[in-house]
C-alpha cells in the first residue's frame, strides 16, 4: 500500500491489539497514517459459547506488525517518540510472574461460560450493589467472573508440576499476574504489569467512583490483588515504562497511553466534551457518550464507565452502549454462505426495497445493551417461501441500525442530551448504503471522519500528549476532517413503524438458551 510522502523525522505507533486480530499504525503530527500492519489471530471454540484467544499467539503477532508497519514506511524504531496501546476489553490473560507464560488461553469478552455464576449473583441480589460501585451490569462480558474462573478451573498444568499447588495459592503468593490485552502488551513491551484507568473500569473489579480495585468486589470473586496490575491514566506523562533497547526494537521507545479500544476511538474522534458521541462497527458495536466529570448512572441498560483520563487532570466518564454482534453479523453471512465477500451486501440489500417483513436478530452471544438477556439467540422471523438472501441480507444490515437506534433512545433518556449528529467509525462504516440506512433509523445526521481507523488514532494522541508530540486538544480537533456526511431521507413515522416491528423481533429472541 503507498503511504503519503513521509513528511516529518518523528511518529509516534499505535498497537491495536483487537478480538480478531492486531494492528500497528504509525501517525504523523496531522494524524495521517503513515504506515499500518495487521495480522489475524485464532479464534478458540473449545465448547458452546466458550471463546478463547492464545495470548502468545497475540504478543508474537503484535512484534510482526510492528515490524512489519516499520519497515515498510522505512522508519527506524528510533523515530517512534511514544507507543500507545489499544486493545479489546473485558478479554482475560492470567500469567505466571517468573516465566511471563500465561496459565492458560485468554477468556475472550464474548465468551458466556460464566453465566450460571452471573445468574447465581441476580439470585443473591448483588445487580445494583456492583453496579453502583462499578457502572457495570452484572454480566458474562466483564473480567471479574473470568479471572475467577481462571483461578478455579483454568489449571490445565497443575498435575504435571512437582507442587501442584492450584492457581489460586499461586495468585495469592504473588506467583500469577492477570491483566487484559493492554495490560498483556504493555508488560511485555516494558516488563512492568500496568493498565489504564478506561480498561480497569471494564474489569467489574474496579471502584470507578473511588477509582480503585474494590476490596470488597476482590473478595467476591477470590482475586487476590497482589495479581492485578497497577492502574495509570490513559495519557501518562510518567509514561507506563520502555522497550528495551536489546529487545526486538531494538530502541528505547516510551510507551505512554493505554485505552480500551472503545474509550480510544472516542478519543480518537475528539469526543473531548460532554455530549460528544461516536459508534464504532466492528465485531459488536459500541456507543459511547461524553459525560464529563460526572458519572451518570443509567436507567436504561447503559454501562457507566470511565471515557479517559489525562495526566493531573480528573477522570472523565462516558455512557455506552455495548452491541455484542453486528459486524460479526456480516460475517455469519459468509459463514453460512450466503454472500462471498462482506463487500457485496450493500449490492444484495439494495436490490430489493424491503426485507420484505423478514426481521434478522443476530443475538448469537445474547444481547447487550440495553436488553442484557445472556440467554438470547439469533433469530430470524417472517419469512415466506417468496424470501430470498436479498432479503435475509438486508434484514442483518437493518439489524446493525436498529440495534443502534435502541442504544441512542437509552442514551438520550439516561444523559437528557438529544444528539445532532454521530460520529461513526469502525470497518462497516465503508459501506455507505448502512450508514445512510443508520441515519433514516435514527433520524439523525451521521458524520464518517476521513482517517477511519480511529481505536489505533485515539492511543497515539494519549501516548503522543504524554510524551509532548501534541501539546494541545484543539491541535488534535483540527486533525479530524469529515469524509462524508448522511443526512435522514426516509419519513419518521415509516422510521418508527419499521422500529417498532424490530422490538417485536427482539421478545421473539429473548430467554432462549434455556437448556444449554
Amino acid at each position: 500500500m503507498p503511504w503519503a510522502q513521509i513528511m516529518s523525522d518523528t511518529y509516534v505507533g499505535a498497537i491495536d491489539q483487537g478480538t480478531t486480530g492486531t494492528r500497528f499504525m504509525v501517525f504523523d503530527h496531522d494524524g495521517t497514517v503513515a504506515a499500518s500492519a495487521y495480522e489475524k489471530h485464532e479464534q478458540i471454540y473449545p465448547e458452546p459459547g466458550w471463546v478463547e484467544h492464545d495470548p502468545m499467539e497475540i504478543w508474537e503477532n503484535t512484534k510482526d506488525v510492528v515490524i512489519e508497519a516499520l519497515a515498510q514506511a522505512g522508519i527506524e524504531a528510533s523515530q517512534l517518540e511514544a507507543i500507545g496501546v489499544t486493545n479489546q476489553r473485558e478479554t482475560t490473560i492470567v500469567w505466571d510472574a517468573e516465566t511471563g507464560k500465561p496459565v492458560h488461553n485468554a477468556i475472550v469478552w464474548q465468551d458466556r461460560r460464566t453465566t450460571d455464576r452471573v445468574e447465581e449473583l441476580q439470585e443473591e441480589d448483588k445487580v445494583e450493589w456492583i453496579r453502583e460501585k462499578t457502572g457495570l451490569e452484572v454480566d458474562a462480558y466483564f473480567s471479574a467472573t473470568k479471572v475467577e474462573w481462571l483461578l478455579e478451573e483454568g489449571d490445565p498444568v497443575k498435575m504435571q508440576r512437582s507442587r501442584p499447588q492450584d492457581n489460586k495459592e499461586r495468585a495469592e503468593a504473588g506467583e500469577l499476574m492477570m491483566g487484559t490485552p493492554d495490560a498483556w502488551i504493555i508488560y511485555n513491551l516494558t516488563g512492568n504489569n500496568i493498565t489504564d484507568v478506561t480498561n480497569a473500569s471494564r474489569t467489574m473489579l474496579y471502584n470507578i467512583r473511588d477509582m480503585e480495585w474494590d476490596e470488597e468486589l476482590l473478595e467476591e470473586f477470590g482475586v487476590p490483588e497482589v495479581m492485578l496490575p497497577e492502574v495509570r491514566p490513559s495519557s501518562d506523562e510518567d509514561y507506563y515504562g520502555h522497550t528495551d533497547a536489546d529487545g526486538f526494537l531494538d530502541a528505547e521507545v516510551p510507551v505512554a497511553g493505554a485505552l480500551g479500544d472503545q474509550q480510544a476511538a472516542l478519543f480518537g474522534q475528539t469526543c473531548f466534551d460532554a455530549g460528544d458521541a461516536k459508534n464504532t462497527y466492528g465485531t459488536g458495536s459500541f456507543f459511547l457518550m461524553n459525560t464529563g466529570e460526572e458519572a451518570v448512572k443509567s436507567d436504561h441498560g447503559l454501562l457507566t464507565t470511565v471515557g479517559f483520563q489525562r495526566s493531573g487532570e480528573p477522570v472523565q466518564y462516558a455512557l455506552e452502549g455495548s452491541i455484542f454482534i453486528t459486524g460479526a453479523a456480516i460475517e455469519w453471512l459468509e459463514d453460512v454462505e450466503l454472500i462471498d465477500d462482506p463487500t457485496e451486501t450493500a449490492e444484495l440489500a439494495r436490490s430489493v426495497d424491503s426485507t420484505d417483513g423478514v426481521y434478522m436478530v443476530p443475538a448469537f452471544t445474547g444481547l447487550g445493551a440495553p436488553h442484557w438477556d445472556g440467554r438470547a439467540r439469533g433469530t430470524i422471523v417472517g419469512m415466506t417461501r417468496g424470501t430470498r438472501r436479498e432479503h435475509i441480507v438486508r434484514a442483518t444490515l437493518e439489524s446493525i441500525a436498529y440495534q443502534t437506534r435502541d442504544v441512542a433512545e437509552a442514551m438520550e433518556a439516561d444523559s437528557g442530551v438529544e444528539m445532532t449528529s454521530l460520529k461513526v467509525d469502525g470497518g462497516a462504516v465503508k459501506n455507505n448504503f448502512l450508514v445512510q440506512l443508520q441515519s433514516d433509523i435514527i433520524q439523525t445526521e451521521i458524520a464518517r471522519p476521513q482517517v477511519d481507523e480511529t481505536t489505533a488514532l485515539g492511543a497515539a494522541y494519549a501516548a503522543g500528549l504524554a510524551v509532548g508530540y501534541w501539546e494541545t486538544l484543539d491541535e488534535l480537533r483540527q486533525n479530524w476532517q469529515v469524509d462524508r456526511s448522511f443526512e435522514p431521507e426516509m419519513d419518521p413515522n415509516k422510521a418508527d413503524k419499521l422500529h417498532d416491528r424490530w422490538e417485536d423481533a427482539v421478545e421473539r429472541s429473548l430467554d432462549w438458551a434455556r437448556e444449554e
